[in-house]
């Protein structure tokens, strides 16, 4: 067995790591008791997970490319070289499938870390003579520069001799070159397609591409650019370049450049008086000097877009999370942003030393007073001076009912969005019947249900009895989970493919596999491929034999039949076709599991197949798929046993049976075929709880000649579709803002897992917990939670949240007395589009000199009205404290640019 120690260490720079699908791994863990927990069926030979089996992982089953967002442990597992090596001696690799092979690199420019890197980086490679000509080449992001160079002149025939440079191309117009080849991947901050472009120099010496001077020189230290776009553009409106799924953080500073307070502070200079470099809680003044060039570029430049690379450089030097080229949060970017420029900012020099007080029955007023006094003692800033608000939090013991108030500073408010109650599943139900395809179906079902309330929501849609149903997770051609009546419906996934199977409690449901079996080369043995979707066939619990077996799956698939298997010299049977895998026949010649000819007829009608055995000869040869367990069967033993399982005479079965383990990877025994009733197979399909990891099941094993002629892929993957899918989906309710700050500020329990510690009763309860606001600040920032994550839920909310484009009155929500009104106008919106783990973020932002609102993606700034602005794509929003001195239009600074000049019509979307 592979050492627990093999599995568990940490990594280590340019170590080599394998990729393996979670759910083998798991299945393999169950085999040789890899926990300690779960030793009970240790070495059961229905356990036995077969040859690793990553196709859960591809995109593409042929080019073998991965897909995207996957997980870590949770769909895929990291093995070292040493671990793997065993795993393949013990277990081999499917036939056909390569290794996933990682290497450990470093993350950072800064602060470094080393973590695998599962997805290598896609550049797209060309000549600067002939840019149509593009080849698409993988890199890690620790291979150099001087590597890219050197693939390309290979790429493109370059003479050793001949002198070559390397451009990074961002648009048609704008390029950098990459002048330094020891630089890496990740220093150079290249990105997933990113175009780069190779130079010859001319016969005379010169360059075909002249380089002008960087315009923001400085800005790169490893490249330098030209080429930025002039243009008439207002100030404020300049996009920023996607370097690479960084949309997530163009949105973000695309939001904050609107804020008016804090970028008038970095045009005007403020904040070189104020840069606290010897903080130890800060960055050494550097994501502030960042920021600040950032913000000129973006207010006071004539560009229509620029490249915010350096930026992007000194976040990951400090945040690592950040320092690669994956999607991220757009709010994490700003949390991490705005706490970066505080104690960059900070004018507190040696923070004090202040013990926390309880309200100890304080009025709030005075207890609110001395919390916001000591923030401040450790926390003045321009973020603080802008952005920091006060909570106040209660906390009641439920057994004491002591009472503890405390207040404490925030930069930003994390509203919940009301959960909605439903859930909308689409599923598939498959009838016993063999002449019904299966129906896929939409119901709507409690979010936090169990799979009784599925079955429910099903029964009344069908009319089929709920207790007769089987819900089964079907994945890679087989049942990969049976639910339990009782299984929370938060187990299923959006993606999973959901089938509700027909069960009949008088009989036994018996899963049976679809397998093809494969000939590795002549004179040796075969391997078998799960394929098409599983089925449960209803069957007695007594007096089972093995021609009635055959007769009840061949009744059931019996209805698709392709119609080449009609003609065929090989094969003189045909069978009637009218939904399931085997398609059209006209006639069908038999013989009957006695041996005696007759014929059966395909009635045209319903596509039923009355005959029993077929007049050709098929391929015997039961294969196991690769080494078994100890005393598994020889290959002689398999032999002998096909023959029984299979002939009599010159007749053959068009499939044969084989008793597998759950994953369908791994033989256990034949079926034998002698008319003797199956009592040892009842027994071992019914011994372990249906569908547990330890239950084996039947594979019904085509030969590749068999199934190309009579099996109908695609009727075999036909359906029919309910008319709860076609009816339109009903419109998801919009709720409003104040609901979310209500929810908010209601009062909860805490959760099991989450207790507090009374003082008075000396231990941890679960007390109750309120929050509410005592001040706001200036900037107020919203941040609309709609990603929520767990172990067996990961799920976006687009639920539509109406937010006030102005006059958000706050003033009801402030619990203190005194407080001055709390009116605010929206300034900017970050919006996210898509699914978890993915997307594209956009922003919204109001410009301070125009007072228009316009819309920012990425490069391109267009104008936009604000009824586009309220969408389920908001995500982030920012508030700006109405003051009462100012007026209601807008009145542009001299450090925002003044008054703005023409813009250019022909702006750029790129």
């Amino acid at each position: 067995y592979v050492n627990t120690s093999l599995l568990t260490k940490g990594d280590s720079l340019d170590e080599i790591k394998y990729l393996i699908d979670s759910r083998w791994f798991k299945q393999w863990k169950k085999y040789v008791g890899f926990d300690s927990w779960d030793m009970y069926n240790v070495g059961e030979r229905s356990l036995y997970p077969g040859p690793i089996d990553n196709s859960g992982l591809f995109s593409d089953q042929e080019t073998q490319a991965l897909k995207e967002h996957l997980i870590d442990e949770l769909d895929y597992v990291l093995v070292p070289t040493e671990a793997w090596n065993k795993l393949v001696s013990w277990y081999a690799c499917l036939e056909g499938q390569r290794p996933i092979v990682r290497k450990v690199v470093e993350h950072g420019m800064f602060v470094k870390h080393c973590k695998v890197e599962v997805y290598l980086l896609e550049l797209n490679l060309c000549e600067n003579d002939n840019m149509d000509n593009v080849v698409t080449r993988h890199f890690s992001k620790a291979d150099t520069i001087d590597t890219i160079e050197k693939e390309m002149r290979t790429l493109f025939n370059i003479p050793s001799e001949k002198e070559t440079r390397l451009w990074n191309k961002y648009m048609s117009n704008t390029y950098e070159q990459l002048n330094k080849p020891d630089s890496t991947v990740q220093d150079a901050g290249l990105f997933q397609g990113q175009v780069l472009v190779i130079e010859r120099k001319n016969e005379d010496g010169t360059w075909p591409r002249q380089a002008s001077h960087p315009k923001f020189g400085g800005y790169n230290s490893y490249s330098s650019s030209y080429n930025y776009r002039e243009s008439q553009s207002q100030p404020g409106l300049c996009g920023l370049s996607n370097l690479g799924n960084t949309c997530f953080m163009n949105s973000a500073l695309q939001c904050l450049s609107n804020a008016s307070p804090l970028t008038e502070y970095f045009l005007n200079d403020q904040y070189e008086a104020e840069i606290n470099r010897d903080n130890p809680l800060g960055m050494r003044g550097e994501i502030a000097e960042a920021y600040a060039d950032l913000v000129k570029q973006m207010w006071l430049s004539r560009s229509s877009y620029v490249a915010p690379r350096t930026f992007k450089t000194q976040v990951g030097r400090f945040a690592p999370q950040f320092s690669g080229y994956q999607q991220q949060d757009s709010q994490e970017l700003l949390a991490f942003l705005l706490d970066g420029l505080h104690e960059d900012l900070n004018r507190v020099k040696k923070k004090p030393y202040l013990a926390l007080r309880d309200a100890e029955g304080r009025p709030d007023e005075i207890v609110a007073k001395e919390a916001w006094t000591n923030h401040r003692l450790r926390n003045d800033s321009i973020i603080v001076d802008i952005f920091h608000g006060l909570f106040k939090s209660t906390l009641v013991c439920p057994e004491c009912s002591k009472v503890s108030v405390t207040f404490d500073p925030f930069c930003y408010l994390t509203l919940p969005l009301p959960m909605k109650k439903d859930r909308t599943m689409e599923v598939f139900l498959v009838r016993s019947d063999p002449q019904s395809r299966p129906t896929q179906y939409r119901v709507v079902v409690p979010k936090l249900g169990t799979v009784t309330d599925l079955c429910s929501a099903l029964s009344k849609l069908c009319g089929f009895p709920p207790e007769n149903m089987v819900v089964a997770d079907v994945y890679n051609h087989r049942f990969h989970k049976i639910y339990r009546r009782d299984d929370g419906l938060n187990q299923i996934m959006e993606k999973d493919d959901i089938f509700v199977q027909e069960e009949d409690s008088e009989k036994m449901n018996l899963p049976v596999y679809f397998r093809e079996r494969h000939s590795k080369h002549a004179g040796s043995s075969t391997s078998t491929m799960l394929f098409g979707q599983p089925l449960l066939i209803t069957v007695p619990r007594q007096n089972l034999i093995a021609d009635v077996l055959y007769d009840k799956i061949l009744e059931r698939i019996g209805c698709s039949q392709a119609p080449e298997c009609s003609t065929s010299s090989s094969l003189n049977a045909s069978l009637g076709g009218c939904g399931s895998p085997l398609s059209d026949g006209a006639s069908c010649s038999a013989s009957s599991s006695n041996g005696s000819n007759h014929s059966g007829t395909c009635n045209e009608t319903n596509g039923l197949y009355d005959g029993k055995w077929l007049d050709t000869t098929v391929n015997q040869t039961l294969i196991k798929e690769h080494p078994e367990p100890e005393n598994g069967q020889s290959e002689e033993e398999e032999e002998t046993s096909d023959l029984e399982n299979g002939s009599k005479g010159d007749t053959a079965k068009l499939f044969t049976f084989s008793i597998v383990n759950s994953y369908g990877t791994a033989n256990i025994s034949p079926l034998p075929c002698d008319g003797n009733v199956l009592k040892h197979v009842l027994f071992t399909l019914l011994l372990p709880p249906l569908f547990s990891a330890a239950h084996s099941t039947v594979a019904i094993d085509w030969d590749t000649e068999s199934k190309k002629l009579c099996y109908d892929e695609q009727e075999a993957e036909a359906y029919e579709k309910h008319e709860s899918m076609l009816q339109p989906q009903k419109k998801k309710a919009t709720v409003a803002l104040r609901e979310c700050i209500e929810l908010f500020t209601t009062m909860e329990t805490l959760g099991e897992h989450d207790p507090w510690y009374c003082p008075t009763c000396k231990k941890h309860q679960q007390a109750t917990k309120k929050f509410d606001l005592w001040s706001l600040p200036r900037i107020l920032v919203v941040h609309l939670k709609r990603f929520s994550y767990n172990r067996c839920w990961r799920d976006k909310l687009d639920t539509v949240v109406d937010f006030p484009i102005r006059d958000l009155n706050m003033s009801e929500f402030v619990c203190d007395p005194k407080a001055t009104p709390y009116i605010y106008d929206l300034i900017a919106v970050s919006n996210h589009y898509g699914g978890m783990g993915g997307g594209h973020y956009t922003a919204y932002g109001k410009n301070k000199v125009d007072g228009k609102w316009h819309y920012f993606d990425d490069s391109s700034v267009s104008s936009a009205s604000e009824d586009q602005i309220v969408t389920k794509a908001a995500y982030v929003l920012f508030y700006q404290r109405r003051d009462e001195e100012s007026s209601s239009k807008p009145q542009p600074s001299a450090s925002l640019g003044g008054a703005p000049e023409p813009a250019d019509d022909h702006m750029d979307t790129n």
